[in-house]
């Protein structure tokens, strides 16, 4: 597995959640190198860096400070240099128009982050295993 293979981009402007997905992908998926955005600005801003890596993945939460969720979502689909990146929605949000809103943007994925830890680590791990499943 190649470096750029390996780099996550997690877009989340929660501490908490933040310290919970670096925990949790450490124990499933420590070959992984993780890089955190705060906000939906920050993350079109390095993603749209021409210097910067590309990352295999996003893990996106929705409800961001600035560009929400949905905005970056429509920004990077309409970007052909990055219409090919992989995007799991990775939220609290169950509402099913939230999940059907997310999919008609592009979403790859969308996945429920549940607060219990043990639960929250199992179905990241879950949604990690499937996207790396369909890059082998």
């Amino acid at each position: 597995m190649s470096a750029g293979e390996r780099l996550v981009l997690v877009v989340e402007d929660s501490a908490e959640d933040r310290e919970a997905i670096q925990r949790a992908l450490a124990r499933s998926h420590p070959e992984l190198e993780l890089e955190f955005a705060p906000d939906g600005d920050a993350a079109i801003t390095r993603l749209t860096d021409p210097g910067a890596g590309r990352p295999a993945l996003l893990l996106l939460d929705l409800n961001l400070p600035g560009r929400d969720g949905y905005q970056v979502l429509a920004e990077l689909r309409a970007n052909p240099d990055l219409a090919a990146l992989t995007i799991i929605v990775f939220t609290s949000s169950t509402t099913s128009a939230d999940i059907e809103r997310c999919y008609a943007l592009g979403a790859d994925s969308y996945v429920y982050k549940p607060v219990n830890f043990h639960l929250f680590r199992t179905v990241l791990q879950g949604a990690v295993d499937y996207w790396q499943a369909g890059t082998g």
